[in-house]
């Protein structure tokens, strides 16, 4: 076995080695740290953006609607007020409507289609009596001129 107070040359050799190591690249600052997982750790001043229910976007959408309808604020402002930005009203008001308009035409439906049933044997009546009308003055004109 070894002796490891031996201080002979092998022993020297290996702390020269240990001394003279090749120093590696500096690593400049602007990349990001690394965590002990391999993770990118991610700066304070980025922020993860908050993601809200269907139920927060519905409540805030009429929030605002609300405080224009009222006359209290303006858009922009019942905007900045409820906590988004402009862009994102605008995304969940169009994303909205589909929904909207599916409850205003089950309403519609119920209500106005009696009224639409109505109006179409009306329709009907109006049509079938101008065409009567324009037989009998289509025949009238053909005894006059002499085609019949």
């Amino acid at each position: 076995m070894a002796d490891e107070s031996n201080t002979g040359p092998v022993a020297a050799a290996e702390a020269v080695a240990e001394t003279k190591a090749p120093a590696g690249k500096k690593k400049s600052s602007s990349r990001r740290q690394r965590t002990a997982a391999g993770q990118v750790a991610v700066s304070k001043t980025t922020a993860k953006p908050k993601r809200y229910s269907e139920t927060e976007r519905t409540e805030k959408l009429n929030l605002i609607e609300t405080e224009v309808a009222q006359g209290n604020s303006t858009l922009k402002d019942a905007i900045k007020s409820a906590g988004i930005s402009e862009q994102t009203y605008y995304v969940w008001k169009k994303s909205a409507k589909p929904a909207d308009r599916k409850v205003e035409m089950s309403v519609v439906a119920g209500d106005e289609l009696a009224d639409l049933i109505q109006l179409e044997k009306e329709n009907l009546r109006l049509r079938k009596l101008l065409s009567e009308k324009l037989r009998a003055e289509n025949a009238e004109l053909r005894k006059r001129l002499g085609l019949d």
